[in-house]
């Protein structure tokens, strides 16, 4: 995803990617007519699969027999290609042209969740490892497909176009969150209560996941345009690991750095444990402590109501700060980003049975979560990225912010496992002290721009 020019951001960036590469000026490059016929699908494919590797899969995990320490390490650890991407980001400006990739990448992933839904239906747990590699590959393959699409995304449109469709590239990438994690987990559900068998029902998502990603591969083969390279593009192998160290290592010559990265890393710690977890004690059986609700339900619940009030939230997170700027409003943004740590504490201390009552605890969830979510992104794009090399310092600091969520995902099955879901939710209270602390101590040195202040200029 590109650097959005204001600071109200209408979906959770967190998960979207930012080329690794200088800012490119795109002032001369070519204008296509129809961005609105590339721009929706590319970023539909993008959250599509991000969240396959990740949320689908911890679900798929569980139903499959895998007990919650394994199934929240492995859909953690897997995503490692999307927090550390930036790594290989430059070599893609090396050869072919970014549509190129972009469209190898889908055609591929195709082909790897395929492999996926095949493999479900082998015998026994064999079709454990298989699967775990081939979820690795499609992390790879979408993680390289996220730098192509955005490469397109900021080289082909002028900073105008960027932002007359900033907002259709936000709320595409969160429709293929809702895809997946609404009626995807939904009719998962559906099948299984009709074939008794959940190799059967996934391999049937997986393999609707193929075929999304295999017609995209063909629609984008006709209307995606080619990029251009940016100005500053390595021209070898040598010069893009040239201008990638200098760049990391400017990185931590910035004023004030090493809090401003304790932020980045620590803001999200509470949720990091939740993300996994979250999920998972939903549909747990009443006997093991978990609320007991079908995939269905589960699906319903996240994919309408609890979709739709992360969306308002980040709406009106990005409001609040663009009028009352961002130094005044982070730590009421950080203590809305903890709303979940009590209402799933609530929940796993009440256990209620009724669907409508869980229904308003995961819309608040949501709610306070989107709030609270864009003083993550704001902050490191108006305080950690500004210099030379704006886009790969705003790459690192979230690259922290992924790498915390994939270590605390990692872990947290292993610390629920130990302790129950009663007692996890109290320790994941606790944890919102180092994201409280981080964000009291994190400086601002540079100008924190409201959209009043913006008007006045």
């Amino acid at each position: 995803m590109a650097l959005p020019p204001a600071p109200v951001i209408a979906g959770d960036p967190s998960a979207q990617p930012i080329p690794a590469a200088p800012p490119t000026s795109v002032d001369d490059a070519p204008t296509y007519k129809n961005p609105f016929l590339w721009v929706p699908s590319s970023y539909l494919a993008m959250g599509l699969i991000y969240v396959t590797v990740g949320s689908v899969a911890n679900i798929m995990f569980k139903n499959m027999g895998m007990e919650n320490d394994k199934a929240a390490f492995w859909s953690s650890i897997l995503g490692f290609p999307y927090t550390f991407k930036f790594v290989w980001a430059p070599l893609l400006e090396l050869y072919r042209t970014k549509k190129f990739f972009v469209v190898l990448m889908q055609f591929a992933l195709a082909v790897a969740i395929a492999g996926i839904a095949l493999s479900l239906k082998l015998p026994g747990t064999s079709w454990f490892g298989p699967v775990l590699i081939l979820v690795a590959v499609t992390a790879v393959l979408g993680a390289t497909q996220d730098i192509g699409t955005d490469g397109v995304y900021v080289t082909t449109l002028t900073p105008k176009d960027q932002a007359k469709y900033l907002g259709f590239q936000s709320m595409c990438w969160n429709a293929g969150f809702l895809l997946a994690q609404g009626p995807f987990v939904t009719v998962s559900g559906v099948l299984h209560e009709r074939t008794g068998s959940w190799a059967t029902s996934w391999m049937a998502i997986m393999m609707a996941i193929a075929g999304l990603m295999f017609l995209a591969g063909i629609y984008h083969g006709r209307v995606l345009p080619p990029g251009a390279k940016a100005q500053d593009a390595p021209k070898g192998f040598g010069e893009a690991m040239k201008i990638f160290g200098h760049a990391f290592t400017t990185f931590f010559d910035k004023k004030g750095i090493w809090p401003m990265l304790a932020f980045a890393f620590f803001y999200r710690f509470g949720y990091g444990l939740l993300d996994k977890m979250g999920p998972l004690f939903m549909i747990d059986s009443r006997a093991n402590q978990g609320l007991g609700l079908t995939n269905q339900t589960f699906g319903y619940i996240y994919g309408t109501f609890g979709s739709a009030a992360f969306i308002v939230g980040s709406l009106v997170g990005g409001w609040i700060v663009s009028r009352l700027s961002l130094k005044k409003t982070l730590l009421f943004l950080c203590l809305c980003l903890n709303v979940p740590n009590v209402t799933f504490l609530v929940l796993s201390q009440t256990l209620p049975t009724s669907t409508a009552l869980i229904t308003v605890i995961v819309t608040v969830e949501k709610l306070g979560w989107g709030i609270g979510a864009v003083g993550h992104m704001i902050y490191m794009m108006q305080q950690i990225a500004p210099g030379p090399y704006r886009t790969a310092h705003y790459t690192f600091a979230t690259a922290l912010m992924g790498a915390c969520m994939m270590i605390t995902g990692a872990v947290s099955g292993y610390l629920q496992k130990a302790v129950g879901y009663q007692w996890f939710f109290v320790i994941v209270l606790i944890a919102a002290a180092p994201s409280i602390l981080a964000t009291i101590f994190a400086p601002f040195y540079q100008p924190d721009v409201t959209k009043r202040e913006t008007a006045k200029a």
